[in-house]
């Protein structure tokens, strides 16, 4: 399952992945992605700064993408966030409907986990609307505890903040040694 920096080219892709995973919310009553949000110059910005990453098969299908970045939005000030900065955010993340339920979102979230512990990160913060039932079970299943619900402008219902405080394996065990 590798994961790689997005390029360019790969847009067209990723938009197809975008246009079936927002026909998929709006079937659910889920408003958080429209015609509106995201758009290729969303993804073009996030190829430029190096922080979109996708997952791809052996023969190049993309299978899902996540941006990683430390760009946290502003409606995220007033929670109280466990571990102080530095902090990794995890943005428009999606998976192809053809591969849904087979783990890939599971080894996004694992990817940012290694990212954010080789950056010395000490949490991955990400949100998701709360009609998003499977991006909430799936960031529940990983780990990541709620934190509150914030208010995106243009959009009727809030939105679920979550962190997951990444650990330092290799430090835990100098303590561990050491007591």
């Amino acid at each position: 399952m590798p994961i790689r920096h997005a390029t360019a080219t790969d847009i067209p892709a990723i938009m197809h992945i975008v246009r079936t995973t927002v026909a998929s919310m709006h079937e659910n009553g889920n408003n958080q992605w429209d015609h509106t949000y995201p758009t290729p110059c969303d993804f073009l910005q996030d190829i430029t700064s190096g922080t979109l990453y996708i997952d791809e098969t052996e023969t190049g299908t993309m299978r899902g993408f996540v941006c990683i970045d430390t760009r946290e939005p502003e409606e995220y000030a007033p929670l109280l966030w466990q571990a102080h900065p530095p902090s990794l955010i995890l943005h428009r993340m999606a998976i192809s409907p053809d591969f849904r339920r087979r783990g890939i979102g599971k080894s996004l979230l694992a990817f940012a986990e290694t990212k954010a512990s080789a950056t010395h990160a000490r949490s991955i913060k990400t949100d998701t609307h709360t009609t998003n039932p499977a991006m909430n079970a799936l960031l529940q299943t990983c780990g990541y505890r709620t934190v509150g619900l914030i208010r995106f402008k243009g959009k009727d219902k809030p939105f679920i903040c979550y962190e997951k405080i990444v650990t330092d394996n290799q430090f835990n065990i100098l303590i561990i040694n050491r007591i």
